[in-house]
């Protein structure tokens, strides 16, 4: 991660701002956070108004400061770049979010819960960015999390030494206040569950689960041998030094070349292992993660094993995975401006000596989707079906958002998704309130 700016250096860096009249950079922001108008508020020294439009647009501005992939979102659209370069508009957010906190400033007060009471199930992004929106309204908003601790990806799928947990516990203080409830170990998996929480005296429900059955390169899997979600979970799931023990001063094999993988690689590190390599099978500029992101991974030592398709894991003792075995690859050539393809290579087999191997290699919904939801129209992928103009599915008064809906996307996206249901829940609570009336 970046070095964060202290007062001084944002301010600095908000003093380049340009003042444009039509605010690219807000326009380039999917969860409608206005960096334009923060960044004049900051420059004016108008601190607190700073921090009030951030987190009034988005709850989780900071977790977005962060995490954000700003050089193609709002810095994107910076007109400074025309002159020298985008300001760091996402160092001055996550700066104006952390000193709010340091100073103790509440943007929000505690509204009166008069509405009805609506279930949100899954406290990640857009489970969270929904409540918070919902409660601001006068609803009563109450999330339904499998885990024990609430934040979804933020909390078990981002690893700490990106975003700091004591930085989630600010963030959901904020929810908190807003008066939303919580009821954590508390999944839904029946058949049919969700939808009947409209019979137990929820108005409407919001399901934004996520995606958390991680993909895996073969069925059976050798001991050593963890996909992305167990890998980065494992400190809340099964203990921080089970893991660290695990990997200190061991070899580790990163299969991916997303961000996650970078997540997976850089966390691999953190907890001491002695060499961490990406195995890929595409080019370096073919990796889907953020070029900052694969340039922070070289600066930490992380190997590329660029070209090489994995394509099964010996074993030694105990059955305990060995090293992996790869075939180098080639990439086809270019046609009709499609991606191009890797190829194996011939007789280029070999093996890679690895203590520990991580797949990181995408997420997808769960294979019983159609099971859980019965009356709900689910795509092949067994994502649901649901508009994001409105969040809405095909049952009515369940609406969906996130990851489970878009597939494998970004925070903000997630926090855009939760702001647009809970505006198209108020808007149909509204209506069937005026034909009560």
């Amino acid at each position: 991660m970046s070095k964060r700016y202290d007062f001084s250096q944002a301010l600095a860096e908000a003093d380049r701002c340009l003042l444009c009249h039509d605010a690219p950079c807000s326009q380039g922001c999917p969860a409608n956070t206005d960096p334009g108008k923060f960044i004049k508020k900051f420059k004016m020294q108008n601190i607190k108004g700073a921090i009030r439009t951030i987190k009034e647009n988005n709850i989780l501005g900071g977790a977005c400061g962060i995490l954000c992939p700003t050089s193609r979102l709002c810095e994107k659209e910076c007109a400074s770049a025309l002159l020298d370069r985008p300001i760091q508009i996402g160092k001055i957010q996550e700066f104006l979010v952390r000193y709010g906190n340091e100073i103790g400033f509440q943007v929000f007060e505690k509204p009166e819960p008069v509405l009805e009471p609506v279930a949100i199930i899954g406290s990640g992004p857009a489970g969270l960015s929904c409540a918070a929106e919902l409660a601001r309204k006068g609803y009563k908003p109450t999330i339904f999390e499998k885990m024990d601790e609430p934040g979804g990806v933020l909390r078990y799928g981002v690893p700490s030494y990106r975003f700091s947990k004591e930085y989630l516990k600010k963030e959901m203080e904020d929810i908190i206040h807003l008066g939303v409830e919580f009821k954590c170990s508390h999944p839904i998996k029946e058949e049919g569950e969700a939808e009947e929480l409209l019979n137990k005296g929820f108005a409407a429900v919001f399901i934004a689960t996520g995606l958390w059955d991680a993909a895996s390169i073969l069925k059976e899997k050798p001991e050593g041998v963890y996909n992305s979600v167990e890998f980065l979970s494992s400190p809340h799931t099964s203990g921080l030094d089970k893991i660290q023990n695990q990997v200190k001063n061991k070899k580790v094999a990163v299969i991916g070349g997303g961000s996650v993988a970078m997540d997976c690689a850089g966390y691999a590190a953190s907890l001491g292992a002695s060499d961490v390599y990406l195995v890929y099978r595409r080019s370096f500029g073919q990796m889907p993660a953020e070029l900052d992101e694969r340039m922070e991974s070289l600066e930490n030592n992380i190997h590329f094993l660029i070209l090489n398709q994995p394509k099964a894991y010996p074993t030694g003792d105990k059955g305990k995975v060995s090293g992996i075995q790869l075939v180098r690859t080639e990439l086809s050539p270019a046609r009709d401006g499609r991606r191009r393809s890797p190829v194996e290579v011939k007789d280029s087999e070999w093996i890679l000596d690895i203590d520990l191997v991580v797949e990181a290699i995408g997420n997808k919904a769960f294979e019983d989707s159609n099971k859980l939801y019965p009356n709900i129209d689910i795509d092949g992928k067994k994502q649901i079906k649901a508009s994001l103009d409105n969040c809405q599915t095909t049952k009515s008064g369940i609406f969906a958002g996130g990851d489970i809906v878009r597939g494998p996307s970004l925070v903000v996206n997630a926090v855009q998704d939760g702001k647009t249901a809970a505006a198209a829940i108020d808007s149909y609570l509204n209506i069937g309130r005026g034909k009560n009336e």
